[in-house]
């Protein structure tokens, strides 16, 4: 039997009571990790970067930085699981501009609004990349 196809996620306009609430609980989980600036992101750009048990707690723990596949993946990680702390240790400015584009498919949808609205930047590098 064919899987029932799934209903569309609920924009948080359309929601209400405690739903709304956890919707915008765990929106403010992701905006108080926000670094101050993009320009504090000054992790590395090339080498082997190992993460904490507290980001990767499932899966890898160290990611090639030559290749792309791995570059991608330790950066949603990190947008997913890192705490304010480790964003500028381990995000470089440069490559999360680069990366954006495809990266922000790849996270969700909170994760990828909340970056968007705190940076423009980022959002105009989606548009211009489509």
């Amino acid at each position: 039997m064919p899987p029932s196809p799934q209903p569309a996620a609920p924009e948080s306009g359309d929601l209400s009571g405690p739903v709304a609430e956890d919707l915008a609980l765990y929106r403010e989980k992701f905006r108080l990790r926000l670094p101050e600036s993009l320009d504090d992101l000054n992790g590395p750009a090339d080498g082997v970067v190992g993460l904490p048990l507290h980001i990767a707690w499932s899966g890898m723990t160290s990611y090639d930085m030559s290749n792309p596949r791995q570059r991608m993946g330790l950066y949603r990680t990190l947008l997913h699981e890192g705490l304010h702390e480790d964003l500028p240790r381990y995000l470089n400015h440069d490559l999360l501009l680069q990366l954006w584009p495809v990266l922000r498919k790849l996270v969700g949808r909170t994760v990828r609004t909340v970056w968007e609205e705190a940076f423009p930047q980022l959002a105009s590098r989606a548009r211009a990349a489509a």
